[in-house]
């Protein structure tokens, strides 16, 4: 791993950290701490999503045009202002305008870190780099909500503003960290025409590459019937239907970062030497399992024991499921981005999914709490049809972006330069 690329990883793992270390105390600061009630802490919530969804269509573009190096730190300072004005504001208004500047801020840089990771990897090496950067996020969310769990107290409001500020302390020391990267030549905004080709930031484009449009309709079931679900629809439904207690909330998505955390790197060499497609279809019927799961620990007449246990194991299924996407869906979405093109799909893609959590919630949340029998179905007819998807994918995929595993090793026995082939028929419009 070079040291540009170790520097990334640390950097995805540290914003990660940030969000795990306050979001999850956004609420009680807002509508308990601050006085503001709970209508402007769902509005609080409410403006990370819509900030995100602003800013995502014009992330990609500014990568392409300026570089991912140069977004990614104008997304951290974002960042930290928002955060360090959230921890000092008392009012709706500017309690508001902080959390947008936040959630602008981290919006961004998802697609610039993954456009990053892109810049410092080969074809070769992008599965496990992708593999690394989900295991150290996932590690970063579960390491900031335990400390920031610690720090806060309800009763006294200079804990929150000292979580705040640590947080805004962080991005500012992320900061400095990656504005000292140096990036490989071919991940520079102004190298030589030679060396970094002409390349135009265009949505009609995007949308003309029918494969990209068929995984981002994918990637919205996907993460409509898994993460959208996660604090909403899935824990209503747990505490109306099943009896969970909040407790045991904690206790299952513990679980599930558990099961990424140690089932990451052990999946790899799986993934790896199989179709992406099929891995895709694969965790669709995995994660439909888990959801016959669910409607046995909320439905069946079954002790309160074994409606818990299930219940836990849920949220543990749908790890070992991210634990299978997270080298599969972002190293597919670099294929199939034409050179120089990575943050503009990768910025697509990353808006797909917080349409996916904006939508998810809204229809999951009513349904989990009082829709017991039609909400478990609907989930699984999601994840039934996107097994589906992922097979009918797989005919738009040129062999080189669906098994590169395969296709290097077929190129390295034939002794040819590993140039993908051309793209299957209706893969480009």
């Amino acid at each position: 791993m070079s040291k540009a690329m170790r520097r990334i990883q640390v950097g995805s793992a540290l914003s990660a950290f940030g969000l795990g270390f306050t979001v999850p105390y956004l609420y009680v600061y807002v509508a308990q701490v601050r006085g503001l009630g709970s209508v402007t802490a769902g509005l609080v919530l409410a403006v990370f999503a819509v900030a995100a969804l602003i800013v995502l269509p014009f992330a990609g573009r500014a990568i392409v045009s300026r570089g991912a190096l140069p977004v990614l730190i104008g997304s951290l300072v974002a960042a930290a202002g928002g955060s360090l004005a959230l921890g000092l504001s008392a009012g709706a208004g500017t309690v508001l305008l902080s959390a947008a500047l936040l959630g602008a801020g981290q919006a961004v840089m998802q697609p610039a870190l993954a456009t990053l990771v892109v810049d410092c990897s080969s074809t070769a090496s992008r599965t496990r780099a992708f593999a690394t950067q989900f295991f150290l996020q996932n590690l970063g969310l579960g390491v900031g909500g335990l400390i920031g769990g610690h720090l806060v107290d309800p009763t006294r409001p200079s804990s929150f503003t000292l979580l705040f500020s640590i947080q805004a302390a962080m991005f500012v020391l992320l900061t400095g960290l990656m504005a000292t990267t140096r990036l490989p030549r071919a991940g520079l905004p102004d190298g030589s025409p030679e060396e970094v080709p002409a390349v135009k930031a265009d949505w009609r484009s995007l949308m003309r590459n029918r494969a990209m449009v068929w995984l981002c309709v994918l990637g919205f079931v996907l993460f409509f019937a898994c993460y959208g679900q996660f604090e909403s629809g899935l824990s209503a439904y747990g505490v109306e239907a099943a009896g969970i207690s909040t407790s045991t909330l904690g206790t299952a998505l513990a679980a599930n970062t558990a099961v990424i955390v140690l089932a990451q790197f052990l999946v790899l060499r799986f993934v790896e030497r199989r179709r992406r497609s099929r891995v895709i279809a694969a965790v669709g019927l995995l994660w439909t399992f888990a959801w016959a799961v669910a409607g046995f620990s909320g439905l069946a007449d079954v002790s309160q024991a074994v409606a818990t246990v299930s219940f836990i194991s849920v949220y543990a299924l749908f790890g070992l499921g991210e634990a299978l996407l997270s080298p599969t869906l972002a190293p597919l979405v670099a294929d199939l981005a034409p050179t120089g093109l990575a943050g503009q799909y990768n910025s697509a893609f990353a808006l797909v999914k917080q349409l996916a959590l904006a939508i998810g919630p809204a229809v999951g949340g009513p349904m989990g709490a009082s829709l017991h029998g039609p909400y478990v179905v609907l989930m699984m007819v999601f994840c039934v049809g996107m097994a589906g998807l992922a097979i009918m994918l797989e005919r738009r995929l040129t062999p080189a972006q669906n098994h590169p595993y395969a296709w290097r090793s077929r190129i390295v026995a034939q002794g040819a330069p590993a140039s993908p082939p051309a793209a299957p028929v209706g893969a480009d419009a």
